[in-house]
């Protein structure tokens, strides 16, 4: 697969994701990614986009200001 963004060869690679929503500060490690190693540009696949969006909906509503989340550890329903 090619980079989106400038055709460069993607690598599989462990990142972080960051999400503000707000009210909470999200970092989910050791998120199962694709990274272009000419411009640096992170993708997921579809399964791993899933589970992102289903632990930013858990957390959400959370009464926390930042929250660090193993990727690989957790559970969701």
């Amino acid at each position: 697969m090619a980079c989106f963004v400038c055709k460069g060869q993607l690598v599989d690679k462990l990142t972080n994701f960051l999400a503000d929503l707000g009210d909470c500060i999200v970092v989910i490690k050791n998120v199962p990614s694709q990274v272009c190693i000419q411009c640096g540009e992170i993708s997921y696949n579809n399964e791993t986009a899933r589970k992102l969006e289903e632990i930013i909906n858990s957390i959400r509503h959370s009464p926390t200001e930042i929250a660090v989340i193993n990727y690989n550890t957790r559970k969701v329903a």
